[in-house]
């Protein structure tokens, strides 16, 4: 499949290594020549210097063999013409990332139907909803849903006095029918595994569980991870730090569910905004670094500290300064990949990025019909996909003969209203819905699998 790519920045270079890491045929289109050869150097994709809303560059870069057009430069504007231009050419999906308000809201006067573009992306509003989701889950530094909301793949954090410190993979499978739900995956020192029985979880280490939504509460009881009955009588305390419109978003949400809510923001105006916009939150004008006026106001008592301003840097500092003022989870925003695998080494417990909120809704739409949802894994390039079986070669033969890809691993079957953590003798039915969880180099082979 050709795809022809605009925007050689952080998204950008993400798809470029996902899918041509897939055999894509991948054409990138960007203006700076620096930014190009890079990105050349380390995949495989052809470069075309140029303005990516120039029919003579598209021209140029294939676009009228394209299969799939993807915009996602840092302005709106050129997004939207290069996939006007695309639309002009029968490119028959157009794809563009588009940060502000006026494209994505609701009675907005250019929606996406008027534009001819299949697919709007707000990154902003994608990182929103999942800091707010982790921001109500207890101790999980990563979290994904599938089959409408029945599936849950959670990351937990390994310490020393957790439970499952030491135990190896066997032993954890006999605890099993007391808690239903599988171990997927590892990561340990920047590196990704599927363990298998012989393996032990280590102290520091990061593990990725399948689950059902019925059985989450008795894992968060395994884990030593449940809110005592008092937490929950008071309600829980977050604090924002950052009031543009990923805090503004995430403030508003959290006052729905009953947190006590605090948000900072160093511009005053903004916080007159702010106020006259929420209707519960406590706006704070201060800067994050003031920890004399965080500690009046409670920061001690915070059982959430989440720092989403428009600086990584900030970010980070803050959130380690707020976790040394005694503030309970810390979640930050970060978008340099360099400091997004920094953070979590540095004691932060959630690190979220704008970019990969991006690139999975468009990974997404990508995929064949297949691939009804997926997730990825910041760091590792693995990923989380939820398929539908309809290949009849592999229905009704059991898991262990089916000779699965090897670097992946089904974490759960969904049939109807029914569900299954599955072993080796479970089957496959048409119609079920597999969630997968598959590590860089068997996506390939995992779709051809289903295909």
């Amino acid at each position: 499949m050709k795809i022809l790519i605009i925007g050689a920045g952080q998204v950008g270079y993400f798809l470029c290594e996902r899918l041509s890491l897939e055999g894509h045929e991948v054409v990138l289109v960007d203006r700076n020549q620096e930014n190009l050869g890079r990105i050349q150097d380390r995949l495989n994709v052809l470069g075309i210097l140029g303005n990516g809303a120039s029919a003579e560059i598209l021209e140029q870069a294939g676009i009228k063999e394209a299969e799939i057009f993807i915009a996602v430069t840092d302005l709106d504007e050129v997004n939207i013409l290069a996939c006007l231009l695309a639309r002009e050419y029968e490119v028959p999906t157009r794809i563009a990332r588009i940060k502000s308000i006026e494209y994505t809201s609701r009675g907005a006067v250019l929606s996406k139907e008027k534009l001819g573009i299949d697919l709007l992306i707000n990154p902003d509003d994608a990182v929103a909803e999942e800091l707010v989701t982790l921001s109500t889950r207890s101790g999980v530094f990563d979290v994904a849903e599938f089959v409408e909301g029945q599936i849950h793949f959670l990351g937990y954090q390994i310490s020393e006095d957790n439970p499952l410190c030491d135990l190896t993979l066997r032993e954890l499978g006999e605890i099993r029918g007391m808690y239903r739900f599988l171990l997927t995956a590892i990561t340990r020192n920047g590196r990704t595994i599927i363990p298998r029985g012989d393996d032990k979880i280590q102290a520091g280490d990061r593990i990725f569980v399948f689950a059902h939504q019925k059985d989450l509460p008795a894992i968060q009881y395994m884990l030593h991870l449940e809110e005592g009955t008092e937490q929950k009588k008071k309600g829980s305390r977050a604090f924002i730090l950052g009031g543009g419109r990923i805090g503004l978003h995430i403030a508003r949400h959290l006052e729905h569910s009953n947190f006590e809510v605090k948000l900072v923001d160093r511009d005053e105006k903004r916080c007159e905004v702010l106020s006259a916009k929420l209707k519960k939150t406590l706006v704070l004008h201060a800067e994050g670094t003031d920890m004399r006026t965080l500690s009046e106001e409670g920061i001690e008592h915070a059982d959430i500290f989440i720092a989403v301003t428009s600086k990584d840097e900030t970010n980070i500092l803050c959130s380690l300064l707020a976790r040394q003022y005694g503030a309970g989870r810390t979640l930050a925003l970060i978008n340099k990949p360099e400091l997004l695998n920094l953070a979590p080494t540095l004691g932060i417990n959630v690190c979220i990025s704008s970019r990969l909120a991006a690139a999975n809704t468009i990974l997404k739409y990508v995929r064949r019909s297949e691939v009804i949802s997926l997730a990825t894994l910041e760091g590792s390039n693995s990923e989380v996909l939820e398929i539908l079986v309809k290949k009849d070669s592999i229905i009704g033969v059991p898991l262990k003969d089916l000779h699965f890809p090897q670097g992946a691993i089904i974490g759960a079957i969904v049939r109807g209203e029914n569900y299954e953590i599955p072993t080796g003798e479970s089957r496959l039915e048409s119609g079920d819905r597999v969630v997968i969880f598959a590590l860089p180099g068997a996506l390939a082979r995992i779709e051809k699998f289903f295909t």
